[in-house]
């Protein structure tokens, strides 16, 4: 996807020029760059760095650390700021329950020296350079069609939240829908999933899928499950519940991943229906590269098509999984550049 480059190798006349920093911030990492941008919307990565943003006091700390940091591959400071992120703004700041501090665009600005900012939700932006990633390079969970090239492109993924958008293939520039899908009422499919519903209900007036499928979801199905089946929740975090499930060490823990990737299968054919996803799916996010090979022998299939008299139409829908990687800065950078100059795809 796109053109990414080592620092070394960057020419001379890059490194004069004025970049533009670029962010893609979840609720647990911050992933952050210097990139270039030819005038043609090619979007080149000079430098990048991921904090984990829990250990900083603010968006704002963190970028000016960076750029402090890269000082000498932006001598002359940067051009413009990109940042996606999870949640919407509203006023000054980003509205999100999953981000470690509260993000001021004014203090970003006053940080950065710039008032050339923008902000998109970070689904967005990894909707929008799903259009750069070559499927040879992405994990094939279900084959489908070929896919229409033309039709609409559903990225979704779990990880601090659950975070969904749409890219609109079209001229003379691709679209993006941001959606807020992870939000959704949970649909339990079976006795199991009703049972963790009901445990869920507890303690939330509201239980959506967001409640199941992300980092803190997965922990909240293990938890649920250790309840039903009377046994002690060990684990802590959900990276300790994945490995478990997935090492088969821990029969609670497999029982709950394999109640996520089932609900994530559901979920996804839900949106691939919702959307006419004929250009196919992208499962993105922070959580699931881990569990590439968990998913694939997974319930995800079965509930995937489980969808009654739509089933044909999603045995066409080729549903692939990606490193979310890059993706969040290149398409945070590349909408910003269409956005400023008008270039781009």
């Amino acid at each position: 996807m796109g053109k990414f480059v080592n620092q070394s190798v960057v020419a001379a006349s890059t490194r004069t020029a004025r970049p533009i920093l670029a962010a893609d911030v979840g609720g647990t990492h911050a992933r952050i760059a210097l990139v270039a941008n030819d005038g043609d919307g090619n979007v080149q990565v000079l430098c990048h760095h991921r904090y984990v943003g829990a250990d900083w006091s603010s968006l704002a700390a963190i970028l000016d650390h960076f750029l402090a940091a890269q000082s000498h591959v932006a001598p002359l400071g940067i051009e413009r700021c990109a940042i996606a992120i999870a949640g919407f703004v509203l006023g000054d700041s980003v509205t999100n329950g999953n981000l470690p501090w509260r993000v001021s665009l004014s203090n970003i600005r006053s940080v950065l020296h710039t008032d050339a900012l923008d902000v998109v939700n970070d689904f967005e932006a990894v909707a929008y350079a799903s259009q750069f990633v070559d499927r040879a390079d992405a994990t094939t969970i279900l084959p489908g069609a070929v896919g229409d090239h033309r039709g609409p492109v559903v990225v979704m993924g779990p990880g601090t939240g659950l975070g969904s958008a749409v890219l609109l293939p079209g001229l003379p520039h691709s679209q993006v829908l941001s959606t807020e899908a992870g939000q959704i009422a949970l649909a339990p499919g079976d006795e199991l999933e009703l049972d963790i519903l009901r445990i869920l209900s507890r303690t939330r007036p509201y239980v959506s899928c967001e409640a199941i499928l992300s980092g803190p979801g997965l922990l909240n199905t293990y938890r649920a499950v250790a309840e039903l089946k009377g046994s002690e929740a060990t684990w802590t975090t959900p990276d300790a519940v994945s490995a478990a499930g997935i090492a088969g060490t821990d029969p609670v823990a497999r029982i709950a991943l394999d109640v996520f990737c089932a609900v994530l299968g559901g979920f996804a054919g839900d949106l691939a229906m919702l959307y006419g996803a004929r250009g196919g799916l992208f499962l993105a996010g922070g959580i699931l590269p881990q569990m590439r090979e968990f998913i694939l022998s997974s319930r995800f299939a079965e509930r995937f098509f489980n969808k009654g008299v739509m089933r044909p139409f999603l045995q066409q829908v080729p549903v692939w999984l990606v490193d979310h990687g890059h993706l969040g800065v290149v398409g945070a950078a590349t909408l910003h550049a269409r956005a400023r100059v008008g270039v781009g795809p």
